[in-house]
């Protein structure tokens, strides 16, 4: 499966969520290509702090070049893509290629509005049996229950069409900068923590096929 992170706003956590599907399906053993595909190279940095620091399991990245070869990547059992506005061709040739687009959306009435225009976006270069599954969920979560803003955003995100709405949340946690910046996942970090809990529940969501 092509699965495209993705969407037309920066600051959504992108690569930190690419970063740890890629090594969640690495634990589940499965054959995993990471393609970063932003000219920002932030995937790229923290696979190779991973790899300086010498941590196990691996991943394996390549560059956008990998998009212009769909062959290629039928070899791995997943293909992750991180891809922003700044390459917008590359935007465009991974959302041909995949075959679901995961947004990951801050909870705030801007990033609605920009994951409406995106799925916009999508429809306008692809449809019918062509169109990628288009998911989405609310990253980076306010922790404060008493704060709304989270909860208003997760209606008015179940309430777009185009769009499969994901329930389970990830919040706005240091341990997540924390294990991007050490070159770990987050349940390598803190393996019992609350962002694993969350975490769990994601992908859970997101490949009931695996458990």
């Amino acid at each position: 499966m092509i699965t495209m992170v993705g969407s037309l706003k920066g600051g959504s956590g992108k690569s930190t969520l690419t970063f740890n599907l890629a090594l969640w399906l690495i634990r589940a053993n499965r054959r995993v290509l990471v393609i970063d595909a932003d000219p920002q190279a932030t995937l790229s940095d923290v696979v190779d702090v991973r790899r300086e620091e010498g941590f196990q399991p691996p991943v394996e990245l390549m560059g956008s070049a990998a998009l212009a070869e769909p062959h290629f990547l039928k070899q791995y059992d997943e293909t992750l893509i991180d891809v922003g506005t700044a390459d917008m061709d590359a935007m465009k040739r991974a959302i041909s290629i995949a075959d679901r687009i995961l947004v990951p959306v801050p909870p705030s009435q801007a990033d609605i509005w920009s994951a409406q225009r995106f799925i916009h976006f999508v429809e306008s270069l692809v449809s019918g049996k062509s169109r990628p599954e288009i998911i989405g969920f609310i990253n980076r979560a306010d922790t404060n229950q008493a704060i709304r803003e989270t909860s208003e955003a997760a209606a008015a995100l179940v309430s777009l069409p185009g769009i499969r709405y994901l329930k389970p949340r990830i919040a706005a946690r240091t341990v997540y900068r924390r294990s991007f910046s050490e070159g770990l996942a987050v349940f390598e970090l803190e393996p019992r923590g609350k962002g694993t809990k969350e975490w769990n529940a994601l992908v859970a969501a997101l490949y009931p096929e695996m458990l």
